[in-house]
């Protein structure tokens, strides 16, 4: 029998584990993600154990935005007010990155109060988005992802359990090896969804009411902030029409032909739908000298609930807990990791590839209940050195092993 998850308690998050760690003492950690993943309740925990609850401060709420107004420096008062004046504590500030000329507001509070006050700064859209527009903030945060819960998350395993191994083979094994059957915990995932109130609630009616929503928020009321977009719906008419179509590179003439727009329009309108953290794309893999295919990206839904098809919304699950675990490693580890997925010419894939430091690590394949390893895979670790290859299916109970690094397994047991 599969363990039951508990859903009475606040699920730890990993990204605890990183984000708020002594290392990163003197910089303001930058938290982003998809709305309503959870950003706003690990900033109020992370306030409350530094005994800061009152320093949480929502740039979306006109009193604070007024208050700014009248009175820049408001901090001072309030430290003063609360008797902090010589403690240091920890201060939130939630989506001011919506609020005009944001970096210069948090380079002046991080140079006055670098050594008194420990700054989060939270967005719902992405505070990334502006790396390129200028360096006021340069050496003064570090940016961290939070994405939709994960298996091992729900299940309470230990932070260290996800972590890559000193080897890939030393890592799939302690994924596949001595493992309780999860289906029903990887199962209520994918019907409820990573985001933390539907799948706490896992009440079927409210779920539908929730998904059904949360693509048009996503795009309109993150979007609207952020850019002079003028047709947001259009934006939305094209997310709507993606969810029939993961799990194949997207092809942005097809997208154009179907809504009757120009190429940049469309290929503006997927890179909005990404800023909004309405989906993610995969790239391609590509090493000059191998027959690799490497124009168009993959994309995946952060809500892979409403994808359409049982095998497509696997494919996307799946897509999911890899993006989370490569963020993670990113902001715990000193080697680099990267997603992407793999095509040779002949318009035969690979779904997945993680590599490290720039070379390939592991190779991954979501299939819905097949078995079988079909041969395109072989021959893609063959070009990749030996790669190890995984395919991971939706039934449970499945384990097998062949020629030492190719393997089957349950998605619900390597995830947990």
């Amino acid at each position: 029998m599969c363990n039951n998850v508990n859903m009475n308690k606040r699920i730890d998050r990993y990204i605890e584990e990183t984000a708020f760690s002594e290392r990163f003492s003197r910089q303001m950690r930058f938290i982003s993600g998809p709305r309503q993943s959870g950003k706003t309740t690990i900033a109020k925990s992370a306030l409350e154990k530094a005994k800061s609850g009152v320093y949480y401060y929502n740039w979306d709420k006109r009193e604070v935005r007024e208050r700014y107004r009248k009175e820049v420096d408001f901090l001072a008062k309030d430290l003063l007010n609360n008797g902090d004046k010589g403690r240091k504590v920890s201060v939130c500030f939630d989506e001011i990155h919506k609020y005009p000329k944001w970096k210069n507001i948090l380079k002046d509070y991080f140079d006055t109060y670098e050594t008194k006050l420990n700054f989060i700064v939270t967005g719902s859209a992405r505070l990334d988005m502006f790396n390129k527009a200028g360096d006021s903030l340069a050496g003064r945060y570090f940016l961290f992802r939070l994405n939709p819960l994960i298996l091992a998350e729900v299940l309470g395993k230990k932070y260290e359990n996800i972590l890559p191994d000193k080897t890939v083979l030393k890592y799939v094994e302690r994924n596949i090896s001595g493992k309780k059957c999860e289906q029903k915990a990887m199962e209520t995932l994918m019907q409820f969804s990573g985001f933390p109130e539907p799948f706490l609630r896992q009440d079927a009616v409210f779920s539908k009411g929730w998904h059904a929503e949360y693509l048009e928020k996503a795009v309109k009321e993150d979007l609207r902030d952020l850019s002079a977009i003028h047709q947001l719906q259009k934006v939305s008419d094209l997310g709507y029409l993606m969810l029939s179509k993961i799990a194949s590179p997207l092809s942005i003439n097809s997208l154009r032909e179907d809504l009757e727009l120009n190429y940049n329009t469309v290929k503006n309108y997927v890179k909005y739908l990404t800023l909004s953290y309405a989906i993610f794309e995969v790239p391609p893999y590509y090493k000059k000298g191998r027959r690799l295919v490497k124009k168009e990206k993959k994309v995946y839904f952060y809500d892979w609930v409403s994808v359409q098809g049982e095998a497509e919304k696997f494919e996307n699950y799946v897509a999911v807990e890899l993006k989370s675990r490569v963020d993670l490693w990113n902001s715990a580890l000193a080697d680099t990791y990267a997603l992407y997925f793999l095509k040779t010419r002949g318009e035969i894939e690979t779904d997945f590839l993680i590599t490290r430091n720039g070379l390939p690590y592991l190779l991954l394949e979501a299939k819905y209940s097949s078995e079988n390893i079909e041969k395109h895979h072989y021959l893609h670790s063959k070009m990749l050195e030996g790669v190890p290859y995984v395919q991971l299916v939706a039934k449970e109970n499945v384990l097998k092993v062949e020629q030492e690094r190719f393997f089957v397994v349950s998605a619900s047991r390597f995830f947990a």
